[in-house]
């Protein structure tokens, strides 16, 4: 009997998968526990404009974050620090401070894990900081610390 997995089950498909199972584990267990439908002409009508309509909201995320690695580009985040003989800062600037000076100035909103800095900056000037903006999308910001 061929199935459409509304929810994952362990070893025999996951959400959105149409399969072939057995006759009895199929109306005994799978459509029983509203784990599964029976794959009809209907339901996979159904479940090929769900598919689509994954897709599109992807595409949409996707430009979404096209759009905001172009802004980020064009702009730079400027914060102020103490510090010693030839630049050296008193401390560092870390990317929840870059994230936080993003949000107040700019009015964009970065989770600092997103902000990929290797080590957090310790000398005055600018930095090149890449921000995973999407799994396909990074975006590289231009970070300037001055002295107070």
């Amino acid at each position: 009997m061929k199935v459409i997995f509304t929810k994952d089950v362990k070893g025999k498909g996951k959400k959105g998968e149409v399969k072939n199972v057995s006759e009895g584990y199929a109306r005994n267990y799978l459509l029983k526990n509203n784990l599964a439908v029976e794959a009809s002409a209907g339901n996979m009508k159904q479940l090929e404009g769900e598919q689509r309509k994954k897709e599109e909201e992807k595409q949409a995320e996707l430009d979404r974050a096209k759009e905001l690695k172009k802004e980020i580009e064009n702009l730079t985040v400027q914060l102020t620090a103490k510090s010693g003989k030839e630049g050296r800062l008193f401390g560092s600037i870390t990317s929840k401070q870059i994230a936080e000076e993003l949000k107040k100035s700019h009015n964009i909103k970065v989770d600092k894990r997103k902000i990929e800095l290797d080590d957090p900056i310790r000398s005055l000037g600018y930095t090149d900081v890449p921000v995973k903006i999407h799994n396909d999308v990074i975006a590289t910001m231009k970070v300037h610390v001055k002295e107070v």
